[in-house]
């Protein structure tokens, strides 16, 4: 794996690029990510879009600002999320990209 400079990366940056990977794999996540792609929101709204338990999505929505992928803000009683880093997107838009050709690749073989 080469970062934008063809460097080798060393054993602590491979750790937080796995670390974010890790974030990334749990499909609840993925859905408040796309949700969230949308425009700012609040838990209660989330929760309802994924449908999930608030204890559930609150849990999920900790672990993405931990990551630094959302961040959030607080207005009265009521906690709103946002994106915080825009390239989750650039990298879902690769991995959708490459999943869509490779099954675009296996349904020729059946067609």
């Amino acid at each position: 794996m080469k970062n934008e400079l063809n460097e080798k990366m060393s054993p602590e940056a491979v750790s937080l690029v796995a670390s974010r990977f890790r974030v990334l794999s749990e499909p609840l996540r993925l859905h408040i990510l796309q949700y969230l792609e949308e425009g700012e929101a609040s838990v209660t709204a989330i929760t309802k879009a994924v449908n999930a338990t608030q204890p559930n999505v609150s849990k999920h929505l900790r672990m993405l600002q931990d990551a630094g992928l959302v961040g959030r803000r607080q207005e009265g009683n009521t906690v709103f999320y946002f994106i915080a880093d825009e390239s989750v997107f650039e990298l879902c838009d690769v991995v959708c990209g490459s999943l869509k050709e490779r099954f675009a690749e296996r349904s020729a073989m059946f067609a």
